[in-house]
């Protein structure tokens, strides 16, 4: 119900939780690793294992099942090699890139 004493109690919440909501914004969001892939590369299977041993959210998209090399191409450059990792819409790299990168973050 609404009174005239709404709008302190408002400010009383609002100032009792701000301390909380201020160290909401250094949680750290989730994320989320894409993988272009394709069948028999060997790099391509290690930066699964890799994304899987640091237990990260991870999808895995593999050459003619889900995109075509043209695609590929049209996204990472021509002559881009397997794999290519995406995290969050940042190109982290291929395999070692990838491997680098989750060490220097402590993920493995």
């Amino acid at each position: 119900m609404i009174d005239d004493d709404t709008p302190h109690k408002l400010a009383e919440i609002i100032r009792d939780t701000w301390p909380q909501l201020y160290y909401l914004k250094d949680i750290k969001k989730p994320m989320t690793f894409t993988v272009y892939s394709k069948n028999g590369c060997p790099y391509c299977t290690k930066v699964q294992q890799v994304l899987e041993l640091a237990e990260v959210k991870h999808v895995i998209y593999k050459l003619d099942r889900d995109f075509t090399r043209e695609e590929f191409y049209d996204k990472f450059g021509k002559g881009s090699t397997f794999p290519r990792v995406v995290k969050d819409e940042e190109l982290i790299g291929g395999c070692t890139e990838t491997v680098k990168y989750l060490r220097e973050q402590k993920l493995v």
